[in-house]
């Protein structure tokens, strides 16, 4: 309907880097994260709008840069975290960029952006064609069949 491929999701794909760094991190000690972190994101539709929400906790919605061109639309940002002397840290910092291809038909122009309580949702109206519509069923009257005994 929208013109855009579901994939199944793995939870063995998608968290299994955590597994790996925390078996890591048992064995050899804590390892600094240098590298960038990708917050997790649902993509679904409500009340006739195509929503992307994103878990953030922490990152300051100031630090956000949000853009879209054409049908791809890009979020930047940052958790800043000055802490020091950890004795644990399960918790990425850094910078990060999602980037996210669009079905095709939205009003990009339309585009909004709210940050409550560390999740961000992104929604843009969906185009008429693309929304859902009621199907009536019909429902035919079944002939009576007639019922033969063989008691005789």
């Amino acid at each position: 309907m929208l013109g855009y491929e579901v994939t199944r999701w793995n939870p063995l794909l998608h968290n299994g880097h955590r597994e790996f760094d925390a078996m890591f991190d048992r064995f050899l000690g804590h390892r600094e994260r240098n590298g960038g972190w990708m917050p997790p994101m649902d993509a679904f539709t409500r009340d006739n709008h195509y929503v992307i929400r994103i878990d953030m906790p922490g990152v300051d919605p100031k630090d956000l840069d949000i853009q879209v061109e054409g049908r791809v639309l890009s979020i930047k940002g940052e958790r800043k975290g000055e802490e020091k002397g950890h004795y644990l840290r399960e918790t990425f910092r850094g910078k990060f960029e999602r980037t996210v291809r669009l079905p095709g038909g939205l009003a990009t122009d339309k585009l909004e952006a709210r940050y409550k309580n560390g999740v961000i949702e992104i929604s843009v109206p969906l185009p008429a064609q693309a929304v859902g519509r009621k199907v009536p069923v019909r429902i035919d009257a079944a002939e009576p069949k007639a019922v033969e005994s063989n008691a005789g």
